[in-house]
């Protein structure tokens, strides 16, 4: 494993999920994705502003890097147009597959098993039209 992909996604975890310091992707992401990270990552810690994020599984190779995460949350902000019922959600799975270059993210692409987070805060799923 490429350790210094681990350690990013170790920091990104520690530092911006589970310890909300946003400013810290600036050093995780290239100039060019930080805007787009920052713009997913800051509402979902409204949401959820207890979040709590562990890293099961991390593979990489290359510039590449698979990892599999456990999420936990209470959901305190509107998420998904819903608003917050102080429920909690917990071990919702999320993998996520990263390319790097120069030992900062440069693409992320994920998957979050959001119907389990929907299931768990007793929400129904919002169903959005296809443009």
């Amino acid at each position: 494993m490429h350790v210094a992909h681990r350690e990013v996604i170790d920091r990104l975890v520690t530092e911006v999920m589970n310890g909300g310091r946003l400013e810290v992707i600036d050093d995780l992401y290239t100039p060019g994705l930080a805007v787009a990270a920052r713009r997913w990552i800051a509402p979902f810690l409204t949401s959820f502003s207890d979040v709590d994020m562990r890293v099961v599984d991390v593979l990489s190779e290359d510039d590449r890097a698979a990892a599999r995460f456990s999420c936990s949350g209470t959901h305190t902000g509107t998420w998904q147009g819903h608003p917050p019922t102080g429920r909690r959600f917990t071990n919702v799975a999320e993998v996520y597959f990263f390319r790097f270059e120069s030992a900062r993210i440069a693409e992320a692409w994920g998957l979050e098993d959001n119907l389990s987070r929907l299931r768990l805060l007793r929400l129904p799923p919002v169903i959005r039209p296809s443009p």
